[in-house]
């Protein structure tokens, strides 16, 4: 092959042919093209000029600018074979139909063949009414089977037309005034709360004056707060609004119970407001704390009686009147004021009892009963009855009577070893210095079978609790000490720190 002329581009010749192209190219490496290669180039250049020849000029000028840059580090053109039989789902090629079928027309929909990047558009999805063989899950990209062409459209489920986000759930229940409408329960608004029933709560946010912090939990963190116009003091809790199913069923679930729990074993619901993606309620405030803060100095037994005697009548008032189980009787979950006062709270994961069971597998689970420890295990969601809150009952007594949870976990290797104590081993008991009739009111809520378990009239007609009722009991002076103790042992561990700090 000739190495061709170094003239300027304007002097070539004026046959334009793919050969006199050819060999009229100027040299741009020095290394020459094979002869067979050149031969496939130009044959490949001629079919390009068969299957446009209006624009045969055009394509010829591309063919020469390509080959005046390729040597033999560039890749060749690929090697033209008989076309095969492509399958449905490819795209279309020439001679063949515009509109492909199979997984191609569900990739591409039904509008001209641009794709759909988004399953939102994708006809059948959730914006665009369903066809049958189309939509996300009809090209096999959502969850569930493929839809075959053959198949009938499925209707759109209630996701689909929620569009499928949390954020449809979370529009569902507030309002376009700010208002958190609870369906068939409650509204919550910055003014106060409109219960279903009737009942009516006013209280909002300027007329609360924040004070200290009292606490955090799983559910929000609550303050005291000072309410101006009565000049009462109040417990607030705060609970960020999420996109959560769960918390918002705590949510409706503790105000529902709060505001028809009247009695002197639950504590006081005084209102709740709903600002700024915050719920708010407000609370009797138990200036004693909870039962775990004031245990450290010992509960002598007619304490124990009495408190053990609130817990009982205020979970019998619950079941009763009610038809609602706590789900999570501990002593974190019981508050006391200084007057003695003895009182249930936290009612955010309790449940409406259905056919006298409930199936869940929420609470803490340090105070789970056998039953549903060992359910849990399984697998298999626990079933949860009356009794299991009995055995719970039984435990935070059998913990304030020592100072400290029955079954230290330091004492164990592991949280599996010590959930296999609760569950196969013996039970806690008193210790020796409590009366029998104490100790045997403990054991009937200790019992591992859930149906050998005293039931809350039962407990009530115990010699223990029927011996509470008819004696006095200093409760006020008993909380002095135990507040006077915590705070005795706080301000150690406090000058045990500084002294630590000092020297180090």
């Amino acid at each position: 092959m000739s190495t061709g002329s170094s003239a300027p581009r304007s002097s070539m010749p004026a046959n334009r042919s793919v050969t006199g192209l050819l060999n009229n190219r100027r040299p741009l490496a020095s290394t020459p093209i094979p002869p067979s290669l050149q031969a496939k180039m130009a044959a490949f250049a001629n079919r390009n000029q068969q299957a446009a020849a209006s624009g045969a000029n055009h394509g010829i000028d591309a063919a020469a600018s390509a080959l005046r840059s390729v040597t033999l580090s560039s890749s060749p053109p690929p090697v033209m074979q008989p076309p095969l039989r492509a399958p449905t789902s490819a795209p279309a090629g020439p001679g063949r139909s515009p509109v492909p079928g199979g997984l191609a027309a569900r990739r591409l929909g039904l509008k001209g063949l641009t794709p759909k990047l988004s399953s939102a558009d994708v006809p059948g999805g959730m914006h665009l009414p369903p066809i049958a063989g189309g939509g996300p899950q009809g090209a096999g990209l959502g969850s569930g089977r493929p839809i075959d062409d053959d198949e009938a459209p499925r209707p759109m489920t209630r996701l689909q037309n929620n569009l499928g986000t949390p954020f449809a759930n979370f529009g569902k229940i507030v309002d376009p005034s700010g208002a958190l409408n609870f369906s068939g329960k409650a509204v919550l608004h910055a003014s106060g709360v409109n219960f279903s029933n009737g009942s009516s709560f006013a209280i909002n946010m300027t007329q609360l004056q924040l004070d200290e912090e009292l606490g955090k939990g799983n559910y929000g963190t609550v303050k005291k707060v000072l309410h101006k116009p009565t000049n009462v003091a109040m417990a607030m809790k705060e609970i960020r609004l999420e996109l959560d199913e769960g918390k918002l069923n705590a949510i409706i679930m503790e105000l529902d119970v709060l505001h028809r729990a009247i009695a002197p074993e639950i504590v006081e619901f005084y209102g709740a407001f709903f600002i700024e993606s915050c719920v708010y309620y407000c609370m009797e405030y138990m200036d004693a704390g909870s039962l775990d803060k004031l245990q450290g100095g010992g509960v002598p037994e007619p304490v124990l009686g009495r408190i053990a005697g609130s817990m009982v009548r205020g979970l019998k008032f619950l079941k009763d009147d009610l038809q609602i189980i706590h789900r999570d009787v501990k002593p974190t979950n019981v508050l006391v004021n200084r007057k003695g006062d003895v009182k249930l709270c936290d009612f955010g994961v309790s449940g409406q009892l259905e056919k006298s069971l409930a199936k869940t597998n929420i609470g803490c689970q340090s105070y789970m009963a056998p039953e549903r420890i060992r359910g849990e295990s399984q697998n298999n969601v626990g079933t949860y009855t009356v009794s299991s809150d009995v055995w719970s009952l039984g435990l935070s007594m059998i913990e304030m009577a020592l100072g400290h949870y029955p079954y230290p976990p330091e004492t164990y290797a592991n949280v599996f070893a010590q959930l296999t104590a609760i569950v196969h081993g013996d039970p806690p008991e008193l210790p020796d210095e409590y009366s029998e009739e104490s100790k045997d009111f403990v054991a009937r809520c200790l019992r591992k079978v859930p149906e050998m378990r005293a039931t809350y009239a039962e407990l009530m007609d115990h010699p223990f609790l029927v011996a509470d009722r008819a004696r006095e009991v200093d409760m006020p002076a008993w909380v002095a000490e135990a507040i006077e103790y915590r705070e005795t042992k706080l301000r150690e561990q406090q000058a045990k720190q500084h002294a630590q700090a000092a020297s180090s």
